[in-house]
């Protein structure tokens, strides 16, 4: 059983990609073993942002803190594209209200339905 785990892992673990001939890299689940500086710079300094913050941000502040042009929705899409991303990997957390969080926050719900003290 632990060995068709093991195998499942493996077979989930991101490989590296091509786009149009180009070797692309893919943001990496986060485990244990996966430092954050297997993360690409851009998406490095994105998790600074939100650690820094004093509570959940949403897109717009993390923005406005990376010096994104924040009056045009259209340069904040890549971003919340990234968030979105790390979130999907496991190296962020989405609030239910949209939110961005690196740790989960008080009050919020567990797996299970228990409350985080």
């Amino acid at each position: 059983m632990s060995e068709q785990l093991a195998d499942e892992r493996a077979s989930a673990a991101p490989v590296p990609g091509q786009v149009g001939g180009r070797a692309v890299i893919l943001i990496p689940h986060r485990a244990p073993d996966v430092e954050e500086t297997a993360l690409p710079p851009d998406y490095q300094r994105i998790l600074a942002v939100v650690r820094q913050a004093a509570g959940p941000v949403m897109t717009r502040q993390v923005g406005e803190m990376l010096g994104v042009d924040v009056s045009v929705r259209s340069k904040l899409e890549p971003l919340r594209g990234k968030l979105v991303r790390l979130t999907d990997r496991g190296w962020l957390r989405k609030m239910p209200d949209g939110r961005f969080t690196t740790r989960l926050q008080p009050g919020t719900p567990l797996l299970g339905g228990a409350v985080r003290a």
